[in-house]
């Protein structure tokens, strides 16, 4: 185990259970508002999917059958540019943010069809404040030149992005040291105590910090973490297997949901979903079908040599929205969790600290409440 910055401490204002995006980000926005903020990281035996996502910074399409997540994933997107600006003043790191659109890439027309149908849902579930178009093949080779001959069409929205993901990872690292923060990495959490004067007692083999406020960011560790604080994270691991090329000059503008080229010329193909347990492992007939996929999109990929490959495990509760609540039990613990840690990075840092602090904003979390699954 190893502790660093304020290890002689042995309290604080808040105790974040995990050190990936999520836990990073609500960290970093905490300091930023003169908090007390010490992290515990499980360490390298974790399963950590900050360090195996897409990159993504998506909203088109989020939320199709809940609103008030399509709204807090634009609203994300939104407040990102301030957030990358912030880190690079802080750390000098440009994350690599670009938001100059997304494209939804189709095979068919029926997908084509489905999915134009339902961006003009969440369209008019927005007041018309959702832009986007859809594009036929041809249009969609007028935007994109790289795009084969055997697709249907795509839609495009100016709402979508994307970051390299490991450099928002090393920022949000060295910004936490900077301003202070208290990282505990190596153990995981063995126990969490609710103190009868009010505050926990976290506690793990040869080391206990008492905390004001505790906030589970564990990712899939929350399902058994959070029933110690009256709270419920049914969450359960979805494995995505992800793709790197090698470097190739720019001929990628607008990253997909299945293809993205970035900063340093690697293409990246992914979004496979699989129900396999705890298995962060590749498989070549996954790895097949991404890459098949790929070169249908972008023939020119069939060329190009794959580099690397690797497995990674989503979070995800049972309907794909995340989980942001208090105890009803233990007032000042908190449960938070998503599969979207890249996109919704903005708001952690951001409005949903404020929550966390009990101050106003502008953010609906009702729909988000864990008492919407059954126990």
């Amino acid at each position: 185990m190893s502790v660093r910055n304020h290890a002689s401490r042995n309290e604080t204002d808040v105790a974040i259970i995990g050190g990936g995006l999520v836990g990073m980000s609500l960290a970093y926005g905490l300091l930023r508002q003169g908090k007390r903020v010490t992290v515990f990281d499980e360490g390298d035996q974790a399963l950590r999917a900050s360090r195996g996502n897409f990159g993504l910074v998506w909203v088109q399409g989020k939320g199709d059958t809940c609103p008030a997540y399509a709204r807090l994933s634009r609203l994300s997107a939104q407040l990102w540019p301030a957030l990358a600006a912030s880190l690079q003043r802080d750390t000098g790191i440009d994350i690599e943010l670009r938001q100059d659109g997304g494209l939804y890439v189709c095979l068919d027309q029926p997908s084509l069809q489905l999915r134009a149908e339902m961006l003009a849902r969440m369209q008019q579930e927005a007041d018309g404040d959702y832009p986007f178009e859809v594009l036929n093949a041809e249009q969609a080779r007028e935007k994109e030149p790289a795009l084969g001959p055997d697709i249907a069409g795509a839609t495009w929205s100016p709402m979508d992005g994307h970051l390299n993901p490991l450099l928002l990872f090393r920022a949000l690292h060295q910004a936490f040291e900077l301003h202070g923060g208290c990282l505990i990495n190596g153990q995981p959490v063995q126990h969490i105590r609710p103190r009868q004067t009010g505050g926990f007692d976290i506690i793990l083999d040869g080391h206990r910090l008492q905390a004001d406020k505790v906030i589970l960011a564990a990712g899939l560790g929350n399902k058994t973490l959070a029933p110690q604080l009256g709270l419920h994270a049914p969450v359960e691991p979805n494995r995505g297997q992800v793709l790197i090329t090698e470097r190739l000059k720019p001929f990628i503008g607008y990253p997909t949901g299945h293809v993205r080229q970035t900063g340093e010329g690697t293409v990246q193909l992914g979004d496979s979903k699989e129900d396999v347990g705890l298995d962060t492992g590749t498989t070549a007939e996954e790895i097949g079908k991404i890459a098949a996929r790929a070169i249908r999109m972008y023939p020119v990929l069939e060329k190009v040599r794959l580099i690397r490959a690797w497995g990674a495990l989503r979070v995800m509760t049972p309907d794909g929205y995340p989980i942001y609540q208090q105890s009803g039990q233990y007032p000042g613990a908190y449960v938070v969790t998503c599969h979207s840690g890249v996109t919704l990075g903005a708001v952690h840092a951001g409005p949903l600290v404020d929550w966390l602090l009990g101050k106003d904003t502008d953010i609906s979390l009702e729909a988000f409440s864990a008492d919407r699954f059954p126990l």
